[in-house]
């Protein structure tokens, strides 16, 4: 795009795309990857949670009941949680933004080896969004913005490419570089094999989201505390929402590197980038 003669909305729309790349772009090649310093933090972040956590999230249970209208927001660390049934009957209805989702979309997750992710909604992209945020008691803007920057709210996309197969999920190693982080969290399958059981991870845009805010919510609620055994920016602690969104991205508590994508999904959120019209052509 050449900016010289655009108009002021123009410049804006290019200014709002050029950030949505921005995660792609960074990974998106072997030599970006090379040059990723999460490549190994990563891994020994996804190792010490694999070992060290004891207590998982309270699984979400039928006796709290979901709002019956409005804004889902944020619930306290170790707070009782939602039921599926009670989040899907709280959903606002909701446009699809993204057709190309329709598939993914009203695929329910099936043969779940993670405890509390279910997968178990059908319904538009930000009606899935609404009713994961509901589910694991995030604010429902917050998810919005993070999925906006990890995949655009698209399920297909893909992420974090290698050159070696073995760190890539079976059905996409045909291809080399072959991406490792795939759908609308952007769930990478070196370190989240799990959510891979049964493909859940690929054909369901509900597991994918499910099982993203499962592992922010175990960060909110405190079972996390392998992170004060490894680099970070101040000790780890329950209830710090950026900080958990941060440690999706960077395996790592308060870094640079954490503290500068939570920047990013503010961004996204103050200027609610799903609502501009640059989003909605993305």
């Amino acid at each position: 795009m050449k900016p010289t003669r655009l108009t002021a909305i123009a410049i804006a729309t290019f200014i709002v795309l050029g950030a949505l790349a921005a995660r792609v772009s960074d990974t998106s090649s072997p030599a970006a990857l090379a040059a990723d310093p999460l490549t190994v933090v990563r891994g020994a972040a996804a190792a010490g949670a694999v070992a060290s956590r004891v207590n998982p999230p309270k699984p979400p249970g039928t006796t709290t009941p979901a709002p019956t209208a409005g804004h889902f927001v944020t619930l306290p660390p170790g707070s009782a949680l939602p039921s599926d049934a009670a989040c899907a009957a709280a959903v606002r209805p909701m446009p699809e933004r993204r057709p190309d989702n329709a598939v993914a979309n009203h695929t329910v997750g099936t043969n779940s080896q993670v405890p509390g992710v279910t997968g178990n909604f059908v319904g538009t992209t930000d009606e899935l969004i609404e009713w994961v945020a509901c589910k694991w008691g995030i604010d429902e803007d917050v998810v919005r913005a993070q999925i906006a920057l990890e995949s655009g709210w698209h399920q297909n996309h893909q992420g974090d490419f290698s050159t070696d197969a073995s760190t890539c999920h079976p059905d996409f190693r045909t291809v080399i570089p072959c991406p490792q982080s795939i759908g609308l969290g952007q769930i990478r399958f070196p370190y989240h094999g799990a959510a891979y059981a049964d493909k859940n991870a690929i054909k369901s845009s509900a597991y994918n989201l499910d099982y993203t805010y499962f592992r922010w919510r175990s960060c909110f609620d405190g079972n996390e505390g392998w992170l004060n055994g490894f680099e970070r920016g101040q000790n780890y602690v329950a209830g710090d929402v950026w900080g958990c969104v941060g440690l999706w991205f960077a395996g790592r508590w308060h870094t640079s590197d954490a503290n500068g994508y939570i920047l990013r999904v503010e961004d996204y959120l103050n200027r609610r980038i799903w609502d501009t019209p640059a989003f909605a052509n993305f």
